[in-house]
């Protein structure tokens, strides 16, 4: 049946904000936090960084960045070595257990491999949030939250100088595009229930980030505009170039039915008439819906790297 919550419609996002009064709240010190500028500072800085440019173009791989996708092919790699276990229940497959106790051993020897020795004290801190960005080993599911941690493992990366700033379209086009495909191959394989998730009246059930960065991709494309991403043919004849379309292509996959019934948000998304329109709306939404949530925000580390203490403007 119909869900006891009204969701807000999508449409707020996309159209001219009105200046509101905040209550205030537990959520406005997470708000005012050294923290939020940073790490919200990071995704629009990479928001800009691949705007207009495809998948497939050409870009800087530096060694860091060749470093952390050596790392992700270790996780997929632990995935073909831990198949699911027989079990009654169809979702949350237990094996995911295993895998998990292999990273949360292992991840400090994992990014210690990607930093460099001088840096070598700030692995155990960098680590957690890599811990905390493929999911929760106790109710095996992963959603919003946890992809917050790996672009917020990011961005430490960044504040400590190991990727910089000509690294910004290889952060997006090959580390976290990589870390797409193991997040999505360990969704399927451990059939992953969605953490936090809005059922019909969130975006998606796993992602946000690619959404964002995919639109901006899309911005001034010559011929694709919005419309166009509801389009069967049109997604499977320009999806390895668009993060956005790879996402739906996913969804695709994954549901069964119409698309405007399993996922209305991005349906009703398709109507907005340009892609720079929907890439603020989905910043907008991206803020009000994910990170202004607590049961998404409740998990988030703070440290010595992204600290609780307010900004100092």
């Amino acid at each position: 049946g119909a869900s006891e919550e009204v969701a807000p419609p999508v449409q707020q996002y996309f159209m001219v904000p009105k200046k509101e009064i905040n209550v205030v709240s537990d959520m406005v010190k997470w708000k005012r936090s050294q923290a939020y500028a940073d790490y919200m500072g990071f995704i629009l800085t990479l928001n800009e960084g691949v705007r207009g440019k495809k998948l497939t173009c050409e870009y800087k791989v530096s060694e860091p960045i060749e470093k952390l996708v050596a790392l992700l092919n270790t996780l997929d790699r632990w995935i073909d070595e831990t198949p699911p276990v027989d079990q009654p229940s169809r979702f949350g497959n237990k094996a995911f257990r295993t895998w998990y106790a292999k990273l949360d051993q292992e991840a400090e020897k994992l990014v210690s491999a990607v930093i460099p020795k001088h840096l070598a004290d700030a692995a155990p801190e960098v680590a957690v949030y890599l811990k905390e960005s493929v999911g929760n080993s106790t109710r095996i599911d992963y959603g919003t939250g946890h992809e917050a941690a790996f672009a917020a493992f990011l961005c430490c990366l960044c504040k400590i100088g190991v990727l910089r700033v000509d690294d910004q379209m290889a952060i997006v086009f090959k580390v976290f595009n990589r870390y797409l495909e193991v997040m999505r191959k360990l969704q399927k394989t451990y059939r992953m229930e969605p953490a936090g998730s809005q059922g019909v009246w969130g975006l998606d059930d796993f992602q946000f980030l690619p959404f964002i960065w995919g639109s901006s991709q899309l911005i001034d494309h010559p011929s694709l505009e919005p419309r166009h991403f509801v389009d069967e043919k049109v997604v499977k004849e320009n999806h390895k170039d668009f993060m956005f379309l790879e996402c739906i292509l996913f969804i695709t996959e994954m549901k069964t039915g119409p698309f405007a019934e399993h996922s209305n948000q991005l349906w009703n998304i398709s109507a907005v008439p340009s892609w720079s329109k929907v890439n603020q709306g989905l910043i907008r939404m991206y803020k009000a819906e994910c990170l202004e949530k607590f049961p998404v925000i409740q998990h988030f580390k703070f440290g010595s790297l992204l600290p609780i203490q307010p900004v100092t403007s």
